[in-house]
């Protein structure tokens, strides 16, 4: 189909780190499903929608993303919320699609949808925008609700996708999923105080100049570095059950406080 709109959505899901996809892969992977790619690409979709409507002026009003334009500036703002829109039906249609027992795919997409509504990803943004206008600073313990809708919600699910399509036990991949989803905010926090632009390829210090409350300006930087250390230690131990066979998931967790983006 070629009409814009299309042409944004394929521009808006590229150049990403594609960790949330890895993610999926691979617990499928442990879990002896060989064809994951629908879901995969599904939560890709998902939080790429996420990110094009995070973007835009009502929101973060951000003009850079993984080192290109946002697509509201590269386009244009209707076409931004008609993308996320797009994105996050395509991401629904294509989790439908995943490979496994009728009851299994209908529990992943639920768990899906409970990640990316309001008790979840969109629920953490809205309290992360609140918290904005608030009269006081928020807590430790807000920050780490809110963050845990907001980036930790689409991790838990991806981590855990393999276990719920194959009805397998998803103790393990959700300690693993929430631990690896706190580290992962943590150190985002950490690079938007260390990191520069040309290598993140967007915007930095933005949480400082709007005084939002952050890992980094409650615990101090230090100190979140150790938080984030101490929760990838955390996130490997939780994959003992899986043996050397998740070695990629612990290698996947020790990246996520060793990247520059």
């Amino acid at each position: 189909m070629d009409l814009p709109v299309a042409r944004a959505m394929l521009y808006a899901v590229r150049g990403g780190k594609g960790l949330r996809a890895f993610l999926v892969a691979e617990s499928a992977r442990l879990h002896g499903i060989g064809d994951a790619i629908a879901p995969a690409a599904a939560i890709e979709c998902i939080h790429g929608y996420s990110l094009v409507h995070d973007d835009m002026p009502c929101m973060d009003n951000d003009a850079l993303r993984r080192g290109q334009p946002t697509v509201h500036v590269k386009w244009d703002e209707v076409t931004a919320v008609l993308v996320g829109d797009a994105l996050q039906s395509l991401g629904f249609e294509l989790v439908s699609q995943a490979v496994g027992d009728a009851v299994n795919v209908l529990a992943l997409s639920r768990g899906l949808a409970r990640a990316a509504g309001v008790r979840g990803m969109v629920g953490g943004q809205a309290m992360d925008i609140a918290a904005e206008s608030a009269a006081g600073p928020p807590a430790l313990t807000q920050v780490e609700a809110l963050q845990a809708g907001k980036t930790g919600a689409l991790i838990l699910w991806s981590a855990t996708a393999g276990a719920v399509l194959s009805g397998a036990d998803a103790k393990p991949l959700e300690c693993f999923g929430d631990a690896l989803g706190r580290a992962f905010q943590i150190w985002d926090d950490v690079l938007d105080v260390e990191g520069d632009i040309a290598t993140l390829g967007k915007a930095i210090g933005k949480d400082d100049g709007a005084g939002k409350a952050t890992f980094v300006s409650l615990l101090g930087l230090d100190e979140a570095k150790r938080r984030a250390g101490d929760l990838v230690t955390e996130a490997c131990d939780a994959l003992a059950v899986y043996g050397e066979d998740a070695e990629m998931m612990r290698d996947l967790a020790r990246y996520v406080i060793a990247r520059k983006k």
